[in-house]
């Protein structure tokens, strides 16, 4: 039978491999841990060896050629076998085994009949069944993860009954049924993810035959669910396969690279845990390996007796530990966070401005102002309402870039970065410059407050034509931020510092602020950024004006 060799993922974060050399030719006897070829991965060359005895039939990847992981880099099988088939139809395959002489059907002999199969099914299928999809919940919404399923099934579901709770990219929400029936069928389980499209469930009448309604949706999960654990098999496989000869004294998979090391330094290759494939042994694992204080190599010992002897010497004390980590799976949120902080940060060409404020009028404004009955201004909402004011004067700061166009927006809507568990989110306050001091901090404090228990709506954190980031209750006296596309702009607050100033050519306590305002260099020119900070400085260093 023959085996399909695929290029093999040598590292963490190998994609693809480069054959170096080939050490074996086609047509050449192989025997189990003979070294194939050196393939050279995104951090070093190494060598690969084969885990299956037969002939070379054929090599998939010429020398100084480059693959993605998983791409035909050869073929092992019995001399003289025919391997047409696995060369026209299963180069994409992983370590694919096909019995010699077992009967291929082409597409050709499969298209007529799997036509008629579908007809078939598709009329066992009633019109009252429904299939539901994974629902876009928000405008950038593309995967969502079930966070609950409020129904199970065979319960029977009414028109408005709640199904689940869908956490999208920024929120979680509660999905209803459209439909009334029984819930046949649930494809994504609770914790799971899926893109958008993806089927979430079945309803319909009660005895509905479920699998002929799956097998004539092609691209349900079922099916792609099935292929991936059949892709799995053949890997979990191999791997108990060679822990099994490490434990049971038989062959150890080793590199010979690795075995050398381990001879010169006298390092018993039964007590080294391997990380390379199949628990292969690599150089890797013999240079970081740490025996334990029972377990002495021979060499050591005599080493150790020869200078005890001779003289007596201070141990050398290393640091002996293991190494730990913790793979946590990606929220929806902080995936699409990266992904959209990264477009912003490689497609914007960002610059970045900084200037100190005097702070002095505006703490005592803030206090005459907080006297007042039922009344709590934050300086935050201060730099809020100063920013949609230097918006008005600066529009060319409330723009955004469209490629052949450039949008002015003529409504100033501020986004307000909130930190949550698993990242940020930016709720808007809808036209703000119209907004007075007191209606912005109610509103700040009920939109965050909803933020950090995921209860805001798509609708509250779309439409932001500025966005402001302040992280100065935190201590943070400056920072930078990435534009919050498609924002041109967006402002950095720090904490306000009290320290010695010079007012009127004198050294007085003052208190000051700095903010750096990040402009996109393709609407915002320096000048413009320069001149819009001016007029915010001004607002901020004499807030009676903002209510001019």
């Amino acid at each position: 039978m023959a085996e399909v060799i695929n290029m093999p993922r040598l590292s963490d974060t190998m994609e693809e491999g480069t054959v170096v050399k080939w050490l074996k030719n086609v047509g050449d006897k192989i025997e189990e841990g003979d070294i194939l070829a050196e393939i050279e991965t995104d951090k070093a060359t190494m060598e690969f060896e084969s885990f299956h005895e037969g002939t070379l039939l054929h090599i998939g990847i010429a020398e100084g050629d480059g693959a993605p992981v998983d791409t035909l880099l050869a073929i092992i099988g019995d001399e003289g076998e025919d391997i047409t088939s696995l060369l026209n139809g299963n180069q994409g395959t992983s370590n694919n085994k096909v019995e010699a002489g077992e009967d291929t059907i082409t597409p050709e002999k499969t298209e007529e009949p799997a036509v008629k199969a579908e007809i078939n099914i598709s009329s066992e299928i009633s019109e009252d069944v429904e299939i539901i999809k994974m629902p876009r919940l928000s405008d950038t919404m593309e995967e969502g993860t079930v966070a609950a399923w409020l129904k199970k099934v065979g319960d029977e579901v009414e028109e408005g009954d709640i199904l689940a709770e869908i956490e999208t990219d920024k929120a979680t929400m509660e999905f209803e049924s459209f439909y009334s029936g029984q819930l046949l069928y649930i494809g994504i389980q609770e914790g799971e993810s899926a893109p958008v499209d993806e089927v979430l469930a079945i309803i319909g009448p009660a005895g509905t035959n479920v699998e002929a309604v799956l097998k004539a949706k092609p691209t349900s999960k079922t099916e792609t669910a099935t292929t991936t654990e059949t892709e799995k098999i053949a890997p979990q496989e191999a791997t108990k396969k060679a822990e099994k000869s490490l434990n049971s004294g038989q062959r150890i998979f080793v590199s010979p690279l690795a075995r050398k090391i381990a001879a010169e330094k006298g390092i018993d290759l039964m007590a080294v845990k391997g990380s390379g494939d199949h628990g292969r042994i690599v150089k890797r694992d013999v240079e970081n390996f740490m025996p334990s204080k029972d377990v002495i190599a021979p060499a050591a010992v005599a080493e150790t007796k020869t200078t005890s002897e001779s003289q007596v010497t201070t141990p050398q004390i290393l640091p002996i530990g293991e190494e730990h980590f913790e793979e946590v799976k990606n929220s929806q949120m902080r995936k699409v966070i990266a992904k959209r902080l990264s477009e912003s940060k490689f497609t914007a060409p960002h610059y970045y401005l900084m200037i100190e404020v005097d702070m002095d009028n505006a703490m005592a404004s803030r206090v005459k102002i907080n006297s007042l009955p039922d009344t709590k201004v934050s300086f935050n909402d201060m730099v809020v309402k100063a920013c949609a004011m230097a918006l008005k004067k600066h529009p060319q700061v409330n723009t955004s870039w469209n490629g052949d166009t450039t949008r002015y927006n003529q409504h100033i809507h501020v986004g307000v970065a909130v930190a949550v568990d698993e990242g940020l989110v930016v709720p808007v306050l809808k036209f703000t410059d119209q907004m007075s001091l007191t209606q912005i901090g109610t509103l700040v404090k009920d939109l965050a407050g909803r933020a950090r228990v995921k209860k805001l709506t798509p609708a509250e954190m779309e439409g932001s034509t500025f966005t402001v980031s302040n992280l100065g209750m935190f201590g943070i006296l400056e920072f930078t931020s990435i534009i919050n596309q498609p924002n041109s702009a967006i402002l950095s607050v720090g904490t306000i510092v009290e320290k010695p100033v010079v007012k009127n050519g004198q050294i007085v306590v003052g208190n000051t602020m700095k903010i750096s305002l990040a402009c996109d260099h393709r609407t915002v020119d320096g000048a413009t950024g320069a001149q819009f900070l001016q007029t915010l400085r001004a607002y901020l260093e004499n807030p009676v004006t903002m209510l001019a």
